[in-house]
């Protein structure tokens, strides 16, 4: 995947206050992502997203609390409800091994051990235990946790997935 690709970190959910804070569900398990001084492209649907700067950011219920420069009145902030946050793939800290981002498994191939393709990898959902892979081929969906005993291996140079259900799947 190459370094300048770009990644939704989480979205804009409400408003906090009156000095334009936003509240903030992230995609990403970790406040660093959102570190103060880096830019971050707000996208609203529909209209032209705008860059700015992180002021400050705090942890708040199940999400963040996101201080960005010029936006500093709750009807500014109003505006950017329900943007998407987009930042540069060099923004993000490097993944350990065995580790990869949502973004890079979407639309992987996806290979079971007996029944071949099986399809792409369309969307990821987290759940309390393990993220689950929801792989669809045409009308069928298949539902597969990110967990080793199900993913055997993910290679992301061949876009692809190998995987082992279990056999009422």
């Amino acid at each position: 995947m190459e370094k300048t690709a770009s990644f939704t970190i989480g979205k804009v959910t409400g408003v906090h206050g009156l000095n334009g804070n936003l509240k903030v569900w992230s995609f990403a398990h970790s406040i660093e992502s959102f570190s103060p001084d880096s830019r971050v492209f707000l996208k609203p649907s529909e209209k032209k997203g705008k860059y700015f700067n992180i002021l400050k950011v705090l942890p708040h219920k199940k999400g963040f609390l996101l201080s960005l420069e010029s936006i500093d009145s709750r009807n500014l902030a109003e505006d950017f409800v329900g943007s998407e946050i987009i930042i540069t793939r060099d923004q993000l800290p490097e993944l350990q091994d065995d580790s990869w981002y949502w973004q890079d498994l979407i639309d992987l191939d996806v290979f079971d051990h007996k029944k071949g393709f099986i399809g792409k990898v369309k969307e990821i959902f987290p759940t309390g235990a393990h993220d689950i892979l929801v792989v669809k081929d045409n009308s069928n969906e298949t539902l597969v946790p990110m967990h080793r005993h199900f993913v055997k291996s993910i290679d992301t140079k061949e876009k692809a997935i190998k995987i082992s259900l279990p056999e009422e799947y």
